[in-house]
Parts: C-alpha cells; structure tokens; sequence
C-alpha cells in the first residue's frame, strides 16, 4: 500500500522530534534495512524503545521507510515534470491528480504554475494519453507545460534531520 506524506507542514500538523529521533532518521535513510538491534546500539537505547520510536515516526507520517528504484532501469522509459495552470480551486484538482497512478509527486507552488507533478510512464505513447485523456481533462486544469527527463542524474534522500 502506498501512503502519501503529509499534505502540509504547518504547526498544526508538525512532528516534534528529538535527537534521538533525529538520528533514527538519518540512520534510516542512509540504509532502510537497518534492525532494530542495530539501530538501538547506534542511539544507546533498547530494541524495544528503538522500535516504538521508528513506529510513532512512520505512523505520523513524519518518515516513511521505501525501496527508491530508478524507474527507467524498470521499463519505464519517460520520466517528466508537468507544470499545470489551475482555475478555481488548487487544492481539488491537486486531489483529483494525485489519485491518477502513474503521478508520484504532487505539490502546490507559486509562480508560474499551481501545481508541478512528477509522472512516471511506459513511453511517450502512454506519456500523451496521460496528460490529453487525464491531466487536460480535470476540471479547472487551464493549461500544462511537460519537462520530459532526458536522464535522472541525482535523486536522494538524505538530507538529514537538520
């Protein structure tokens, strides 16, 4: 089952972690598959304390622990960031595309665009049903503009805890 992060970092919604938890987190996302004994040794605390800390923090949403694959080395050949101009409300159509299952990155922004998405398809074919029979097709979507990924050059996750 895929969950999304949160949808907005705002006080009401935002995790108070401490530096224990801080370096869970790092650990974590420098190797995912790390056990509990392992974890609880790096941060001087039990296995059983480490596991219900990891737990608060991936059912808060506050870290989510995922296998990150490089999508055109699995078949899929077109990668692209869609920029999408909104009429009417941002926060409907952002729901509406982020329940389309080949888009695995929604945000609202300012600027040029309301919205940027990352889409991952088979090809090109499939790239064009996406944005004509889909994306075009939602409600209060005014225009798009598609950044197709020539080549995936860096993605990462491990920026730590800061």
């Amino acid at each position: 089952m895929l969950r999304s992060m949160p949808r907005s970092a705002d006080a009401a919604n935002t995790v108070v972690i401490d530096d224990v938890d801080k370096a869970l987190i790092e650990l974590l996302q420098h190797d995912g598959r790390l056990p509990y004994t392992r974890l609880a040794a790096e941060v001087g605390l039990s296995e059983a304390a480490v596991r219900q800390r990891v737990h608060r923090l991936i059912e808060s949403g506050a870290t989510q622990i995922v296998a990150v694959t490089d999508p055109m080395m699995l078949g899929f050949r077109r990668m692209a960031m869609v920029g999408i101009g909104v009429e009417g409300d941002v926060r409907s159509v952002a729901d509406t595309i982020a329940s389309i299952p080949e888009v695995d990155y929604v945000v609202i922004v300012g600027g040029s665009f309301d919205l940027l998405i990352e889409v991952v398809c088979e090809d090109d074919n499939h790239l064009l049903s996406l944005l004509n029979d889909k994306v075009r097709a939602i409600p209060g979507v005014r225009s798009t503009e598609t950044f197709t990924y020539l080549r995936l050059y860096k993605q990462t996750y491990s920026w730590g805890t800061r």
